[in-house]
Formats: C-alpha cells, structure tokens, sequence
C-alpha cells in the first residue's frame, strides 16, 4: 500500500468536499449549479485512480479509469458497432414501436371503460414480469438478431407509457370537458385542444421512463443470444475473459448513450410543455 496515494486521496477529498460546500453557498447562479456535479465526479474519477493504485487492486476486480480510458479510445470501431446494434437496432426500434403502440392504445382505452377496467389491471400485471424471464422466449421466437431485443424492449415501454398517458388523458378538468361539450366539440377537437394538452406531462414522463427501460431490456436481452456484437454481448465474453477494463469501457458507453436519450427527451419535453407550471423557472 502506497502511503503517499493515500494521502493525496484524502487531500483530494478534502479538496473536492470544499470546494462543492462554497458552491452550494452561492444561490442564483447557474454555473454554480453545473461546476458542483462536475467537481464531485471528478474528485470521485481521481479518487478512484488513485485508491485502486495505493491498495494494489488487481485490473480483474477493479480496474483504474486511466485503464478504462485507454480500453475505450483502442476500441472505438468495436465500441460503435455495438453501440449501433443494440441502441440503434434493438432499444430505439423497440421503444419506438413499444410506445407507438401505447400511446394509440391509450386513445382507445381512453374511450372505453371495459378496456380501462380489463387492460390496465392486466398490464400491471405484465408489467411486474422479470425482465430475465421474458428475454428467453422472444430470443426463441424471433431469432438471435436485433428483432428479439426490440420486441422485449417495447414490452417492456408498453405497458408504462400505456398506464401514464392514459392517466394524463383522464386529468383533464371536468369543467373544461363540459364547456367543450357545451360548444359541441367533436371527439376529435376535445382530444386535440383539451386531453393532448393536459396529458402532455404524463405523456413525457412516460417517455422518459422508458429511456431507462429501452437499454436495460436490450442490454439484458443479448445476454440470451445475439450476433458476435452488441453491448450486452461484450459484457457477457469480457467478464469471461477477465478483461474487466473494456466491460467498463462498455458501461461508459451505455451510460453516455442513456444519459444523452433522456436528455433528448426532457429537451423535447420543455420545448413541448413549455405552458405548465412543472417547467417555469426552468
């Protein structure tokens, strides 16, 4: 154990434990919100390199981040196919399909009270299945390729988009269901004007939930059967391998693409329902 590493660690975290209590002191100021996040992953990052070389952890436990570093810069074209095939391929098809399908089912279900009273209950229901049950059985019905991802993926958005924008189209003020009545509004222009309106943020936070959803299922998937690529494959063999620096160099990548997804999502969410009060002061 190096004495000296640790030392500059605990100075490190002295540092670093600083620096955010002064930031947090300063209010109003938006670089201040985005240099504390910044400081504490950073002291983390050096703390991590540094405890792992002071301790003598083997790479096969822990690997240090300048490892990783290193095993995502020499395998970027590998990194990218697997990016490709699962993100694009599987989780992106699959939780545009899933909820595509559940958005219009919400509209149905929005105008039937048997489908409300005999869906949800069994969605719910589905939706409480392990994720490492299902996987299998679509890997066995629809092959070894990116199409069993997506279908366990937009199972998996289904039933969580379904259950949030058909309680967005409900919250509509019944007041305002009866004015519309009142002016004779169409079925359509009530949906249009009134219930789309008022369903939006539930409709995005559905949206943002499933960003999460849509990786992990795919992910998870490919530890079932895949092609000789795809990020849950290349977890599955490294660890095999003991090369624990590229399963991390594969995580980072997982973590950037799901990171950057929601991000997108809430960018759209605020432009989109830039009129609710959820998103003023924003």
């Amino acid at each position: 154990m190096s004495v000296g590493l640790m030392i500059a660690a605990l100075a490190i975290w002295v540092g670093g434990w600083w620096a955010n209590v002064r930031l947090a002191r300063i209010t109003g100021n938006r670089w201040s919100g985005l240099a504390a996040p910044v400081i504490f992953g950073t002291t983390l990052l050096v703390l991590w390199e540094l405890l792992v070389r002071a301790l003598n952890v083997p790479g096969a436990i822990l690997p240090p981040p300048s490892a990783i570093g290193l095993a995502f810069a020499s395998n970027l074209p590998t990194l990218w196919a697997d990016f490709v095939q699962t993100f694009v391929k599987g989780a992106l098809s699959g939780y545009i399909i899933g909820c595509g399908a559940a958005f219009l089912m919400s509209l149905a279900v929005d105008r039937s009270d048997f489908l409300k009273r005999g869906l949800l209950p069994v969605g719910n229901f589905v939706a409480a299945l392990p994720i490492i049950g299902m996987a299998p059985v679509f890997v066995m019905w629809f092959g070894f390729g990116w199409q069993s991802k997506a279908a366990v993926v937009a199972v998996m958005c289904f039933f969580p988009m379904l259950v949030n924008t058909v309680q967005g189209l409900a919250a509509a003020d019944r007041m305002q269901s009866d004015l519309m009545r009142t002016y004779a509004a169409s079925p359509l222009q009530a949906l249009t004007k009134l219930k789309l309106p008022a369903a939006s943020p539930f409709i995005f936070n559905g949206l943002k939930i499933c960003t999460t959803l849509a990786l992990i299922g795919a992910i998870v998937a490919e530890f079932f059967g895949s092609p000789t690529l795809g990020m849950g494959f290349r977890i599955s063999t490294q660890v095999g391998r003991l090369a624990l620096d590229m399963v991390w160099a594969v995580i980072l990548v997982a973590a950037l693409a799901g990171s950057t997804f929601y991000g997108v999502v809430t960018l759209l969410e605020r432009a989109a329902t830039f009129w609710h009060p959820s998103q003023r002061g924003r």
